[in-house]
């Protein structure tokens, strides 16, 4: 694998994994394919920029012509998918561009890989594939998949359509299904930005319902760390879940950012919940650890270097928390907080 392109690769944890791929194998080259959609953003990327092993392309992954002629003109033999969109309360509010990316985008890039003949195809899936899990039981790999928003079920659909190419048509495939990723360059839409970005400058945070959900925050080092393994080491067909083994409340999540951040928990406001938000997710990662993996950061301390990361990079999400983002914000939260109560 030397010439990797990196689809979605201006986005949060894309842009992380081309940071990586470029620090750890200075025999790969990699192209970053990418539309530049809202949470797509170049300064993501900035540090490669200078790089003569990077260059980047800009395109939609759902036009085949395209996605062909950057395979052809870098001489690609490894296409690694994080191109979708990936935010569920977004979904839910208009889902038709997560059908379009996720699977129809999914499928073109299949097609490319299949007609190219690449090394590999790998795609970037989520724990949220698997829905509510309930307590007693970590979802393993082979699971069924029961999606409960339209973002999961756009997921679903790609990793089963990976699937169908693998058997098919023989094309070598792996899928990695990733818990909660946080750290640099994640858009502030997702909680933990967004609860940092809003507790730095002392506005309430949104917690959904009574804030008792569980989920497994993973450093999003530690998940491009994972996915590198699986290229490199996993086997062919195969799919592996890729998180931290830990669940962690979101009420506990917000602490330790406040606490971190020197905020009150005073900011916490209860807002009405998602429909059909799952309660829990957790992963079974014994797969990805007999490889040899494990992760290097606990929650905790994931959740504490990403509350410092945005305390010390106000350049990167101040003008992302304008505009557009102001519009979204006040769609999904304006209601929600004007008639919630402060936290006693």
């Amino acid at each position: 694998m030397k010439n990797i392109l990196v689809t979605g690769g201006a986005g949060f944890i894309g842009s992380n994994f081309v940071h990586y791929l470029l620090a750890q194998h200075e025999a790969c080259r990699v192209v970053v394919y990418d539309k530049l959609t809202y949470a797509g953003n170049l300064d993501n990327l900035r540090p490669a920029q200078d790089n003569p092993r990077y260059a980047f392309v800009r395109g939609d992954i759902c036009r085949r012509e395209d996605v062909a002629a950057a395979v052809r003109a870098h001489n690609i033999d490894t296409i690694v998918n994080f191109a979708a969109e990936t935010h569920v309360d977004r979904s839910i509010m208009d889902p038709d561009a997560f059908i379009q990316t996720s699977v129809y985008g999914t499928y073109t890039l299949l097609e490319v890989a299949r007609e190219f003949g690449l090394e590999r195809y790998h795609q970037i899936s989520t724990d949220e594939v698997y829905g509510h899990v309930p307590a007693g039981h970590s979802s393993k790999e082979s699971d069924p998949l029961i999606p409960r928003s339209p973002y999961a079920a756009s997921k679903a659909s790609a990793d089963l359509l990976v699937n169908a190419y693998h058997v098919t048509y023989g094309l070598p495939t792996t899928i990695t299904r990733g818990s909660n990723n946080i750290g640099p360059y994640q858009y502030p839409e997702k909680a933990v930005p967004l609860f940092a970005t809003n507790a730095i400058d002392r506005l309430p945070l949104p917690v959904y319902g009574d804030g008792r959900q569980m989920r497994e925050y993973q450093y999003v080092g530690d998940h491009c760390e994972a996915i590198d393994l699986v290229l490199r080491r996993g086997q062919v067909g195969e799919t592996y879940n890729v998180g931290t083994g830990v669940e962690v409340e979101n009420l506990a999540m917000i602490d330790i950012l406040l606490d971190t951040l020197d905020r009150p928990l005073s900011l916490i406001r209860h807002v009405t919940d998602r429909p059909g938000h799952d309660r829990r997710y957790s992963l079974d990662i014994g797969k990805i650890t007999a490889l040899g993996w494990e992760p290097a950061h606990t929650p905790e301390e994931a959740i504490a270097l990403t509350a410092r990361w945005y305390r010390d990079n106000e350049w990167w999400w101040r003008k992302i928390k304008s505009g557009e983002f102001q519009q979204y914000y006040e769609a999904q939260y304006g209601e929600r907080l004007r008639t919630a109560a402060p936290l006693n």
